[in-house]
């Protein structure tokens, strides 16, 4: 009980900020469901569906590394609070435009672009904020406890958006999205105590050399730059996936918003399984193994379960056994970069980590928007329905993601393999 005691004690404001930062993300991404389901249905696109993301990631990527300098600069609660008032402000920007129907897919695209630039500049300053506020031995716990924060998100996000869409309107979920962003920005501004990462006189090297010490950081830490290269080759693999899993599900004949729902709730439910292990496992012997062999196991399960299944049932057994591994592959990978890159430098490499980790999630999200709509679904059209990939994938519109999803399985096991080779990810042990 004592230790108990001591332990909320140590992360009394990290623990306010967990809470009220996760409850503001549920309402964030309820929000997201909702403009999800609402552009498939106006457009039936993929690919336009997919834009919504490409728009968020772009800015992030292409602004991330001089963010970082920034973020060190700055104070990170004003940093924090001005970025996330301004994403509330673009929220209320859609609902305006939904009340007064004027809202159509390209308002999305800019919005999300600007949300995303804002995200540039908020997330190093929470990535560092993680850190000010926690004691290193905690490192791992508090990391378990983000990705099971992450995990109810993934569980409520479907149920409790799909709940306010058949009981109300879009309007309720953008609402709900307002007011867990209004308890958020209460908490820190009153609640919340960020001490000072770095001296005041090193807060004035200028922006482009921040930038660069970075750059030359990573460039001189193979380990740590290969070890985010790896990653990035699995984002990539990932946002194809991203980009086909709704328009296979929404369009599959046992498919519809209610499937997309639960999948996605069984996909919340892994992640919650997985965040439990992460927090209660002890420390691995090895995290570069536990994190190539997570990813390993994610990539050769699910997508060959949603490629041959056509059933409800089989897709949440692919969620569960493609998901439940990452929350402990990212705490392990938080860990060792929290570990091995120093603190005043960890906004700097961080955003730069971002730049190098993200770049590819946009490229997928654009390649798989493009082979569902131009290549898969015309391809599975033209064969005849006692064909090999007819029996494999089945007809009808969502055959083509499901072919997509069996090479996406073959490309993420190779892209595994190749990178457990790698001598100097395995120095970082060291």
């Amino acid at each position: 009980m004592k230790q108990l005691h001591i332990f909320f004690h140590e992360l009394h404001s990290f623990l306010i900020l967990w809470i009220t930062q996760a409850l503001s993300t549920l309402g964030s991404s309820m929000t997201s469901f909702a403009l999800i389901i609402w552009s498939y249905q106006q457009q039936g696109s993929a690919l336009n569906t997919a834009l919504l993301s490409v728009c968020s990631y772009v800015p992030y990527i292409m602004m991330s590394i001089f963010a970082g300098a920034l973020s060190d600069r700055w104070d990170k609660k004003a940093t924090m609070l001005a970025s996330d008032s301004f994403a509330a402000m673009c929220t209320i920007i859609t609902l305006f435009l939904l009340q007064t129907g004027r809202l159509e897919i390209w308002h999305l695209y800019c919005l999300n672009a600007l949300s995303g630039l804002m995200n540039t500049i908020q997330q190093p300053a929470a990535d560092v904020t993680v850190s000010l506020l926690i004691p290193k031995k905690h490192y791992q716990k508090a990391s378990g406890m983000r990705s099971f924060s992450n995990s109810l998100i993934n569980i409520l996000t479907p149920v409790i958006a799909a709940a306010l869409l058949s009981l109300f309107q879009i309007q309720a979920v953008i609402i709900f999205d307002l007011v867990t962003f209004g308890i958020a920005f209460i908490s820190l501004l009153f609640f919340v105590r960020i001490p000072q990462a770095i001296p005041r006189q090193e807060k004035r090297e200028p922006v482009f050399r921040s930038a660069k010490t970075g750059l030359r950081y990573l460039k001189q830490n193979r380990g740590i730059l290969d070890l985010i290269l790896f990653l990035a080759a699995i984002n990539f693999t990932a946002s194809v996936y991203n980009a086909a899993f709704p328009a296979m599900l929404l369009s599959k004949e046992n498919g519809g918003e209610t499937a997309l729902g639960i999948v996605n709730s069984a996909t919340g439910i892994a992640l919650l399984l997985g965040s439990i292990a992460a927090s209660v496992l002890p420390a691995p012997k090895s995290r570069v193994r536990v994190i190539c062999n997570t990813l390993l196991f994610s990539m050769s399960t699910e997508n060959f379960l949603l490629a041959f299944g056509n059933s409800v049932p089989v897709w949440c057994i692919g969620a569960i056994l493609g998901w439940t591994c990452i929350p402990v592959m990212n705490a392990n990978m938080d860990v060792l970069l929290r570990g091995h890159v120093p603190l005043p430098m960890q906004g700097r490499v961080f955003s730069t980590r971002n730049t190098l980790q993200f770049f590819t999630i946009p490229i997928g999200y654009f390649t798989g928007g493009i082979l569902v709509d131009k290549v898969f679904e015309p391809l599975m059209a033209s064969q005849p329905q006692n064909s090999l990939p007819s029996i494999l994938f089945g007809t009808g519109k969502g055959s083509g993601a499901a072919f997509l999803f069996c090479l996406l399985a073959v490309v993420g096991i190779v892209t595994c393999l190749l990178f457990r080779k790698d001598p100097h990810i395995w120095k970082l042990e060291q």
